[in-house]
């Protein structure tokens, strides 16, 4: 269901419909508009905010459209409900069962309080589109997608202690690369979200370098004073970054593979290392071809989920080394 929230969610931002819910109901917006009439008032909200004054007011923008709009948000927001349900039910229901080790019930609190805390980022978030400009805050975005990844991760480790006996680690040394490389691949997934956030995937759009053939075009140090903040607020700044710390990540993992080839790691050890090599390889080619095609909706959501499943890949690598 998390997968399915990250993916959705991928389609909400790409597709501009993140701010066509204009209001915050726990309850009773769970049912959409069901007639005419409840479509038209929901639709004239929607035109009191800076997204329809400044964007959509100025082309031909119907009901229609915005019931396109309307659903993926509506849509994002059902599920993060239902996740909260999936999860909650059976782990009242357990925890009276008594079927939960002390370890598990302190686990599954972090998650219930990372899904609530994502819940609020995604009211933050929305929030910072509906003032002024018709854009969110790339900020909260990036906090928005990163809480996501961070509770599918954790989620993933609660699960793998179930599957998997406790043991002391053999390998620290190893360990503890892939614990750097995680944490490379988290901030790498942070500025893949100021990109999206920011729309910097719209130019720069040439590969292996950026445009007229440089490593670094001179905007990346042009659009924002003082310089550092380029590196965080400009276009062409974060896309230089997420560029190349890609290299990074890839370098990283590579390292990785190789180390596992000369230890004696046992099956699913190994395993985890060559998916990690697999998913990071595809992964790349994902971002260069969401580059070069200036982040088409389907490519977009493929770089997304590739995240996603290269975060789960490193998750799984690190929990087999560490315990």
């Amino acid at each position: 269901m998390i997968f399915i929230m990250v993916l959705v969610g991928g389609i909400t931002r790409l597709t501009d419909s993140g701010l066509s819910m204009t209001d915050w109901h726990i309850i009773t917006e769970v049912i959409p508009p069901l007639n005419q009439e409840q479509w038209e008032a929901a639709f004239e909200e929607y035109k009191q905010f800076p997204e329809y004054q400044k964007i959509n007011s100025l082309y031909d923008f119907t009901l229609d459209d915005y019931k396109f709009i309307y659903f993926w948000e509506w849509f994002h927001r059902l599920l993060g409900r239902l996740l909260g349900v999936v999860f909650i039910i059976p782990f009242i229901y357990f925890l009276v069962k008594k079927k939960l080790d002390s370890e598990t019930i302190k686990n599954c609190l972090i998650l219930l309080f990372l899904g609530g805390f994502q819940g609020f980022l995604g009211w933050y978030m929305v929030k910072s589109g509906l003032v002024d400009m018709p854009y969110v805050s790339h900020y909260r975005l990036a906090m928005h997608l990163i809480t996501a990844f961070i509770t599918f991760s954790f989620c993933l480790w609660v699960a793998l202690n179930l599957i998997y006996p406790k043991e002391p680690p053999k390998f620290i040394s190893f360990r503890n690369l892939i614990r750097f490389s995680f944490a490379v691949l988290i901030v790498q997934i942070i500025w893949g979200a100021f990109v999206a956030g920011l729309n910097a995937g719209l130019l720069h759009n040439t590969w292996p370098l950026m445009n007229d053939g440089k490593l670094m075009h001179e905007t990346v140090l042009l659009e924002q004073n003082p310089v550092w903040r380029n590196f965080i607020e400009g276009k062409s700044g974060v896309q230089f970054v997420h560029r190349y710390l890609a290299y990074v990540v890839v370098a990283l993992i590579v390292y990785i593979w190789f180390r596992a080839k000369k230890l004696n790691l046992t099956f699913a050890q190994q395993t985890s290392a060559n998916w990690l090599l697999i998913l990071v390889g595809v992964q790349f080619v994902l971002g260069v071809l969401t580059l070069i095609y200036a982040v088409p909706l389907w490519l977009g959501v493929a770089h997304q989920i590739g995240a996603f499943f290269l975060l789960g890949a490193m998750t799984f690598a690190l929990h087999r080394v560490s315990r």
